[in-house]
């Protein structure tokens, strides 16, 4: 019997976490905008000599000063972070930073999607594009949130090229 690869007990992503300057107004954007729900909201207790350090590998004085978990349909759930931190940037990473990222919204529809978004005033990144090669039957676009974080919508109601091999 040959070993599996990988860690073991793989299942999922569970859930994507990130950190914002200011997690009511990231939680309304992803409640009211994007339609995902909160599951639950807590504050924390500052901790106390190198915890913070040690097991989230940041300043040892900064402080997670609000967490929102959200869930968001079918796909993983949303760790939203409010940090206070002595050596803080406040700048957010572009796609083509060390760190870069965006997050991925799943739709049915991209060009309602895309015409909804718009009518919230959201900044949506040049038109919709077709994928080609092996993600060929995908559409998707990028849009920014009001801090200016970058997601993405993706649509492919009839599957991707590499799925009917």
């Amino acid at each position: 019997m040959t070993p599996e690869a990988g860690l073991p007990g793989l299942r999922e992503a569970e859930h994507i976490g990130f950190t914002v300057p200011d997690i009511e107004e990231a939680v309304r954007f992803f409640v009211d905008v994007i339609g995902c729900e909160v599951a639950y909201e807590l504050q924390l207790t500052p901790a106390n000599g190198n915890w913070m350090e040690t097991h989230l590998n940041v300043h040892p004085d900064a402080a997670v000063e609000k967490i929102a978990f959200l869930t968001c349909g079918n796909g993983p759930n949303l760790e939203i972070f409010q940090y206070s931190a002595p050596d803080q940037r406040r700048s957010q990473p572009r796609n083509s930073d060390i760190g870069g990222h965006h997050v991925a919204f799943y739709v049915h529809d991209l060009d309602k999607a895309v015409e909804y978004l718009r009518g919230k005033d959201v900044v949506i990144l040049g038109d919709p594009t077709d994928s080609k090669g092996p993600s060929e039957g995908q559409r998707w676009v990028y849009f920014l949130t009001p801090w200016g974080m970058q997601l993405e919508l993706v649509s492919y109601p009839h599957g991707k090229a590499y799925q009917k091999r």
